[in-house]
Order: C-alpha cells, then structure tokens, then sequence
C-alpha cells in the first residue's frame, strides 16, 4: 500500500510539471495506440517533432506499461499497433503553409540584416548577475496604410499574416478583443501573428511582438539560455518561491533536490532548439527585453474530444522585477497562448490615438507617436495575475505594476497598460521592410480600383 501511494504522489507531481506542449504528445501518444488521427494531427501541427520520445515519466503518466515504452516515438507506437493511416500521417514530410507570407519572407536579405541588428543590441550584464539585456527598445505594428485598401486586399494581406485559428479561439472564449471601448473607441485590437508551429513558438513570438521577425539565428535563444545558466543565483530562487507557492496551494511540498533537478530541465529546454519552453522562460525574456511581457491565454488545455487534459498557467503579466524600474522601458508587448502555442499579438498603427484617462479624454493629434491600450484585467473584470512575486509582495500588485507599466484607467472604468510607441524608436530597418511588404499590396489595391473604374465607365457609357 506504501509503494503504490508513494507511486501516486510521484505521479501527481510529474502530472504538475507537464506544460501544454508534454499534454499534447501525450494525447498523441494514446491517439496513435488508439488509432484516433484528431490529437495526432493537433501536435504535429502546433509543435510538430515527430522524433520526440516518450519519457519513463510520461510513461507512469500514460499507465498502460504493457501499451507505452520508454523510447517510443508517435511512429513506433502506430506501427506497433498497426495504424496504416496515422503510420501514413506521420511518415508524410511535413508542408509549409502555403497561405502565409510574414513580412520577413517577402524580403529574406532585409530580414537577415534585421536579425543581425538584434544580435548587435543584446549586452551582458557585468556583475554578479550576467543577465542579457536589449539596449534599443523596438515594437512592432501593422502600418495605419491596411485600412486604407480595398476590403478584398485587406482581407488578403491580413489573412496571410493573422492566424485565424488562434483569433477565433480566443474571441470566442473572450480573451482578447472583449472590450469594444478598447478595439473601437481606442482602436487598440490585437491581432495574433502567425508563426513556425515547432518548440521555438516563444521566441518567435516576442521578436515577432519587437522587431518583426523570427528567432531563424537563434540568437534570442542564445541570449535566454546563457541568462538562465549564467544568472541562476537570481533566477532560481524567484523560481524556487513561485513553486513552492504553487505547490502548497495545491497540497503538497517539493524538497530542494527536486526543485534544483527541476530547475536544470528548465535551463536545458532553453538551450535547444525546438525545446517548447515555461513560464520561467517567459520571465526571464522580459528582463531580456527589459519590459512587461502580458500574456493573454486559455486557462484549460483540451483534447478535440473537449475533455480537459490540465490547466495552463501561462495568462498574466510578468515583470522584470529583478532590474530596477529606471531601467526598464514601461511599454509591454503582448502574446497570445493557445493549445501548446505562442502567437505575438500586435495592433494596426493609427494616425492619431485619444488619451482616456480616469474617465476625461484629452485628444491629442500625434503624427510621430501611436498608443494602443492593453487591458490587465479578464473580460469578467477580474485582474491577470502577475507572476514571479515573492511572498513579501503578494499584495502589493497594484503598485508594482505602477512601477513597471504606464497604468491607465479608461472610460470604462478598466485597468490597462499603455503600449506607446514613437517614431524615433522605431527601426529603420523594420519600417523598410514594412514598406517592401506593403509594396505588393499597394498594387494589388491599384490594379482592383482600375478594375473597378473601368467597369464603372463602362457602365456609364451603355446606359
């Protein structure tokens, strides 16, 4: 009875480190013994490692000994069992989204100098904390100039760039976009960009949020993973904290050689590549970033059946409150989490923004600044949780976002952060590769006003 309790409490503790991304093989995993494509096709298409193999962990969670051997691969499994068609599935090469053109793909040579610009950029940090920092602050948004197409090439552009998957899921459930005072009144939409469906989703992510383009180098994750080795000292025992918090809410106690072999796996994930990545990656990238990181996200991971398969805690904002607020910038960028997923979310430029502060507006005309306004608070009115805190400042949220973001009470009466972004901050590079993407845009658009003049003169000269 003591080996099979002792048994159980291991396995509600590997049940509790599993992200979003292990519950997705996992659920592949029993889709390919059981021969059901739906969760198979899930994770080939969000994550997409086909050579991933199952863990003597994920094996205790999985039950079933005689079904799940350590070492198993999605493939192994379908053929063993004799699966012809998820066998067919898996052993089909992998296609790129024919639909989708980023800007960066539109310009690889401009996207590469882009990159190398951001490689330039990161610091290190002298001391005793080697953290790396960005020393130029850059945020990216979609050019005012797509509301000035025609509603077709509108549609188009944005359909090529906007995961519509990942948009739909999280209206929907009132996630993002729930607020009409903040999308009309403030024209501070977000639109979820699409990106590589592998492990690097985070990454690409946040560059994507910043300078328009995919971690393709590494050099995001580079920076991550050396911060992390480099700066465990500070690091760790902001991690540690966090979960040992978590873990005595849920009952249960983690002793300091679990918690230190736990830290390593998050360390190694970040040093390879395709590893999908935790909540103490996202913190660390906003004292990378040197700026809040929001993140908008479901609550529930589930199966195509709609069965939970766990709760996902990565909604919330996370500070860098390891560097002093005067070194920060206070303008957040924002992400989106899905089923195992990362999207950067950003909005449309505009040629002026209203400042609604505390229920007065103040319109100011600015043809060199655009502000976008990011609700803290759920469509309930219930307030994100800020991540990271330590004991001593449970509590003290209010004051710390103050300190960290430009806080800003709209008509409404709702908590947002101010997401302002100047022209002079604003890379050159990224605003020719903007424009280079636009270019295609720009003629769609003409060639369908002349379509439509010519049929209008038509019109004109039969009647």
């Amino acid at each position: 009875l003591m080996n099979l309790k002792s048994l159980s409490d291991k396995v509600c503790q590997i049940r509790n480190r599993l992200t979003s991304t292990d519950w997705l093989f996992l659920n592949a995993c029993v889709g390919a013994v059981g021969n059901d494509q739906a969760p198979v096709k899930a994770y080939l298409r969000q994550v997409g490692d086909r050579a991933r193999q199952l863990t003597k962990d994920e094996c205790l969670v999985l039950g079933s000994p005689s079904k799940y051997v350590e070492g198993s691969t999605l493939a192994h499994l379908a053929i063993r069992f004799q699966h012809s068609e998820i066998i067919s599935l898996l052993l089909t090469p992998a296609t790129v989204e024919a639909r989708k053109r980023l800007p960066s793909q539109c310009n690889p040579d401009l996207a590469a100098n882009i990159r190398e610009e951001v490689g330039l950029l990161l610091r290190q940090h002298k001391g005793d904390w080697p953290c790396y920092f960005f020393t130029q602050i850059n945020t990216f948004l979609l050019p005012a100039e797509v509301h000035k197409f025609c509603l077709s090439v509108k549609k188009k552009l944005l359909d090529e760039v906007v995961d519509r998957d990942v948009e739909k899921e999280l209206e929907l459930e009132c996630i993002i976009n729930w607020s009409s005072e903040v999308t009309g009144n403030l024209g501070s939409r977000l639109y979820p960009m699409w990106n590589r469906m592998a492990g690097d989703c985070l990454l690409d992510s946040v560059l994507q949020a910043t300078w328009g383009v995919v971690d393709r180098d590494n050099t995001l994750r580079r920076a991550l993973a050396d911060s992390l080795s480099d700066g465990t000292s500070c690091f760790y025992e902001r991690w540690k904290e966090a979960e040992q918090l978590q873990s005595h809410a849920l009952g249960y106690s983690l002793e300091e050689e679990q918690l230190r072999q736990d830290w390593e796996v998050v360390v190694a994930l970040a040093e390879q590549q395709g590893k999908s990545l935790e909540q103490a990656h996202v913190f660390a990238l906003a004292h990378i970033l040197r700026r809040p990181i929001v993140v908008y996200g479901v609550r529930v991971v589930k199966n195509f059946r709609g069965e939970n398969l766990g709760f996902a805690n990565f909604e919330g904002i996370y500070l860098p409150l390891l560097w002093e607020p005067s070194f920060c910038w206070k303008t957040p960028i924002a992400l989106a989490y899905t089923r195992g997923h990362f999207s950067a979310l950003v909005g449309i430029t505009t040629a002026w923004q209203p400042c609604q502060e505390a229920g007065a507006w103040s319109n100011t005309r600015s043809h060199d600044s655009h502000v976008h306004y990011l609700p803290l608070v759920d469509s309930e009115g219930k307030a994100l949780p800020v991540h990271f805190l330590t004991e001593q400042e449970l509590g003290s949220e209010d004051r710390l976002l103050g300190e960290y973001c430009d806080c800003h009470i709209i008509r409404g009466g709702l908590l947002t952060a101010k997401q302002e972004v100047t022209c002079t901050q604003q890379s050159r590079l990224v605003a020719q590769l903007v424009d280079d993407w636009l270019d295609r845009f720009r003629r769609m658009d003409k060639r369908r006003g002349q379509q439509s003049g010519s049929t209008t003169t038509d019109s004109a000269s039969s009647n």
